[in-house]
């Protein structure tokens, strides 16, 4: 009889711990859905300044070149409690004008802070976009 209680423990035991595994395991298999802001269609864009090398001068330039044409760039702080204006989100923005462009390479002329009515503070980079021949095309 004993043993009988035993192996009834040990059974109900073992069915209460599949059970409360199996609720587990159904718990975490829920529908979940992963919502961005970055689309597929929008990600060559997002990554495009990556494509695009800054330069100093055209001296370093590694092969022959055109000028695609200008291009420029902005941060803007649009709050005061927001972080200050960016050169480097400027210089990024006109990295991907010039991508769009279809250029590989940017000289920076330069970099300005200017007075905007909808920016508490701004900075603009200016630059010029070129089509350079590297050694691996």
């Amino acid at each position: 009889m004993i043993k009988f209680f035993h192996q009834h423990n040990k059974l109900l035991l073992c069915a209460v711990t599949i059970s409360v595994i199996t609720t587990l395991i159904s718990s975490c298999s829920g529908n979940y859905a992963f919502n961005s802001n970055v689309k597929p269609d929008n990600a060559d864009q997002y990554f495009s300044a990556s494509n695009v090398k800054i330069y100093n001068n055209i001296k370093e330039f590694p092969g022959p070149f055109e000028l695609v044409g200008l291009v420029e760039g902005d941060d803007c702080q649009t709050k005061a409690h927001l972080a200050p204006p960016d050169p480097i989100n400027a210089r990024t923005q006109a990295r991907q004008s010039a991508y769009a462009q279809k250029a590989n390479a940017v000289i920076f002329t330069s970099c300005i802070n200017i007075d905007a009515q909808h920016c508490v503070a701004q900075i603009v980079c200016y630059g010029k976009a070129y089509k350079v021949v590297t050694s691996n095309e």
